[in-house]
């Protein structure tokens, strides 16, 4: 049998044992610095978002398949801040992909009586073959869905400096009906003051929109918006698109069209009257606003 071993010093004797201690690490301190820097990265970074905005004139009495009398193609620089339009003339006679030489406005129409829902990315490509701009995302307001976005906004006010469809100069309040009225008339107007008028409602709506009392409205409107327009953005951008949109408060929108000295008017063999497009003309705006 083995034996029994027996300490042979008291435990008073011992030297006693210290803890080493252990550095932590700084992970926790790394923490709010890495969030913070994302979400600065989130709002700030110059990563360029260009949208396609569509207005169609569908309704129900004309039916479902409209085309898009409105196309302002915009562009987002949170960084600079930047937000651009440029509004595109619907006579506009490009190469639609699949179709050939057509109306600009005609792209989302072929498209969507050929599959429901492909409207927007026929027109999408349109533009980025025509203009050489990559845009990703689109918005389609159909002609009654305007009502609602006015509607929502509790009105608009513009300011004219001379009469236009049958409004007088001066400021007028325009409620959904009165502000789709505006932009669609065509008794005594062609399509560059169709534009013109579609860049006033649309300037009206984004300056009430960043007028600091409505900023509190602004969640709901944006829920409002979700219900009468078609769109393809994600919900990881709105915050940083709206973000931009409010800083426009302080550094405006740049506004811009394609105009009648970057147009040739011509008439078709089948006797339509077009627009060709001077891309001479139109290219260095397209550099200045999207650096294309």
């Amino acid at each position: 049998m083995s034996e029994i071993t027996q300490p042979t010093r008291r435990r008073d004797q011992f030297q006693p044992v210290r803890s080493i201690p252990v550095r932590k690490r700084r992970t926790t301190r790394l923490f709010p610095l890495v969030l913070t820097a994302l979400v600065l990265m989130y709002f700030f970074a110059p990563f360029r978002t260009n949208i396609l905005l569509l207005g169609t004139d569908d309704s129900p009495e004309r039916g479902a398949l409209g085309r898009t009398d409105t196309m302002i193609l915009t562009t987002v620089v949170p960084l600079k801040p930047y937000i651009g339009t440029l509004s595109i003339p619907r006579d506009l006679w490009v190469t639609i992909p699949g179709v050939g030489e057509q109306r600009v406005n005609t792209a989302y129409f072929f498209a969507e009586s050929n599959e429901s829902g492909s409207g927007p990315y026929a027109a999408m490509q349109t533009i980025r073959d025509n203009f050489g701009v990559p845009v990703r995302y689109f918005a389609v307001v159909h002609m009654l869905g305007l009502i609602s976005v006015v509607d929502a906004l509790g009105g608009v006010d513009i300011q004219l400096e001379t009469p236009m469809a049958g409004v007088l100069a001066g400021e007028h309040h325009l409620d959904g009906s009165q502000a789709l009225t505006f932009v669609r008339d065509r008794s005594n107007s062609d399509d560059f003051g169709r534009m013109r008028r579609a860049q006033i409602l649309l300037s009206a709506a984004f300056g009430k929109v960043l007028k600091p009392s409505y900023w509190p409205k602004l969640p709901r409107f944006v829920l409002s918006l979700t219900e009468v327009i078609d769109t393809n953005i994600p919900l990881w951008q709105w915050p940083r698109l709206l973000f931009a949109l409010v800083r426009a408060f302080i550094f405006g929108i740049d506004s811009q069209a394609i105009t009648r000295d970057m147009v040739n008017p011509f008439e078709t063999s089948q006797g339509a009257q077009v627009l060709a497009p001077n891309w001479d003309a139109i290219r260095p705006l397209l550099k200045e606003m999207f650096g294309r």
